[in-house]
């Protein structure tokens, strides 16, 4: 297991003095290019990583026996911000999407960030606030366009990448997991309840070609929690209802809260990888290529992400230019032999998607339903 770097609080300061603290970087598609080659990127991806591998065969529901101090602060800081949701309760508005509380709830946050990190932090690390801030502050969601999409799940994902960076959160299984299983799990449920309380609208929603309006974290996790056994197969998913063991399933269930019809009309993505994948390691390994293509990838996401700061800002034009030139027609998701690289584990090349009327043309494509044609385009990895 590839080890994460270790920033210390002495280097942290002198980024502070240096004016490197996290701003928004990516504005054009050249520069998510460039973000692959960064040292930030590389950290992220060793970093989720290590959380798969730390929950594989624990089940839901999972506490420590004593839980690190750092995660009864950061619970305790996600359980204010959940009862700020029923202080702040929605408007009586005629608007489908986005209760215009929720920007009371966001100033709130903004007004409040500091003291709320700084007494997470405690005296030791006070001083790294405005490392953190920016990421903690586009967790819950945009403010102005009242959505809330996997760009700001990546925040708080990055959020606690900063943490643990510099030792906040000590890099060893029995803390990862606790990051997973607990702090996660109710990062999670709490954005649950901003959706459904303030009527957030999917942020960047590829629709009924999407693997989740929202989410893509919690498949990722959950199915890394399945990835060693073979009790329990990829389409067990299919089955009502579904035991709360896993985050994949937790995630699962959370559709057939808010969507209703036929699962593969309205879900077709996660369909097709209950139908068409063979085992949970396939599973686990294409979905982490298709987070690093169809969220990390697209330009309309991590725009909104800051970088910089301890997520170092440091691309490596040479080698991405280089790359660019080679091969000026390859999109970000598909491989090639001198692309820039990174550090996400190699997969094959996925096969190139074919056209269809009805799909967004970015809609990432899934293994068929039962009765078509068997899967060739999901993202294979090793069992």
């Amino acid at each position: 297991m590839a080890e994460l770097r270790k920033i210390s609080l002495d280097d942290a300061q002198h980024l502070i003095q240096a004016g490197d603290v996290p701003v928004l970087r990516i504005k054009l598609e050249e520069d998510v290019e460039k973000w692959k080659t960064t040292q930030s990127y590389q950290d992220y991806g060793i970093f989720l990583r290590r959380l798969s591998d730390s929950v594989v065969n624990y089940q839901l529901p999972w506490s420590p026996t004593e839980p690190t101090e750092a995660t009864r602060k950061l619970l305790s800081l996600l359980d204010t911000l959940d009862q700020w949701a029923t202080d702040i309760p929605p408007l009586q508005t005629p608007q489908r999407f986005g209760n215009l509380a929720f920007r009371t709830w966001g100033q709130r946050l903004e007004e409040r960030s500091q003291s709320l990190l700084e007494d997470l932090l405690g005296p030791e690390y006070s001083s790294l606030t405005d490392l953190v801030r920016p990421y903690f502050l586009t967790s819950f969601g945009s403010f102005t366009r009242m959505d809330y999409g996997t760009g700001h799940e990546t925040s708080f994902a990055l959020f606690l990448l900063c943490l643990t960076l510099v030792r906040y959160f000590q890099p060893i299984p029995e803390v990862e997991r606790e990051i997973v299983l607990v702090i996660f799990l109710r990062y999670l449920r709490l954005c649950w309840r901003l959706q459904d309380t303030y009527r957030l609208e999917p942020a960047g929603s590829h629709g009924v070609w999407g693997l989740d309006d929202s989410h893509f974290l919690p498949y990722i996790f959950g199915s890394a929690q399945l990835r060693d056994q073979t009790d329990i197969p990829v389409n067990a998913v299919l089955q009502k209802p579904l035991p709360e063991t896993n985050l994949y399933f937790l995630s699962i269930s959370r559709i057939h809260e808010v969507k209703h019809g036929p699962f593969h009309e309205h879900s077709s993505s996660l369909h097709s990888i209950a139908v068409g994948v063979p085992n949970w390691g396939k599973v686990h390994s294409g979905l982490f290529k298709m987070y690093e293509a169809e969220v990390l990838g697209k330009r309309v996401v991590v725009q909104h992400i800051p970088l910089g700061g301890l997520l170092k800002w440091d691309p490596k034009a040479s080698s991405t230019d280089e790359a660019s030139s080679r091969h000026p027609q390859a999109p970000a998701h598909y491989s090639t032999a001198t692309a820039a690289p990174t550090t996400w584990t190699p997969l094959p090349t996925i096969a190139p998607r074919t056209s269809h009327p009805s799909r967004r043309p970015d809609a990432t494509t899934f293994p068929a339903p039962t009765g078509m044609p068997p899967p060739t385009s999901f993202p294979r990895g090793p069992t």
